[in-house]
């Protein structure tokens, strides 16, 4: 069961949305390796503004996912693409519905 999330909240820099959106891609592809981390949403907020929402069964599966290759990439990649640190927001699942 589904029980903790994180959301991680990605300001690009000025003419960088496109490498950002791309870089979003690759990690829809490392989500996929992941096999504690079951939900992955990469999101576009605004022009500028981006999202990662990801849902996990466990701490032990959260804290993977915060030490695995998506959030080193995400985080080598930071000063390059993102006009500001990412806001990474740790959040309890009160409830889910999931038609997949």
């Amino acid at each position: 069961m589904i029980k903790l999330a994180l959301f991680a909240r990605l300001e690009a820099k000025p003419g960088k949305e496109a490498d950002v959106e791309k870089f979003l891609e690759t990690g829809l592809a490392l989500a996929h390796q992941e096999k504690t981390t079951p939900i992955w949403f990469a999101l576009r907020l605004g022009p500028t503004t981006f999202g990662v929402f990801d849902a996990f069964a466990d701490e032990a599966g959260r804290q993977a996912h915060l030490s695995g290759p998506i959030a080193q990439a995400l985080m080598a990649k930071a000063d390059e693409l993102f006009s500001e640190p990412p806001s990474i927001q740790p959040i309890e699942v009160l409830g889910l519905k999931n038609l997949a």
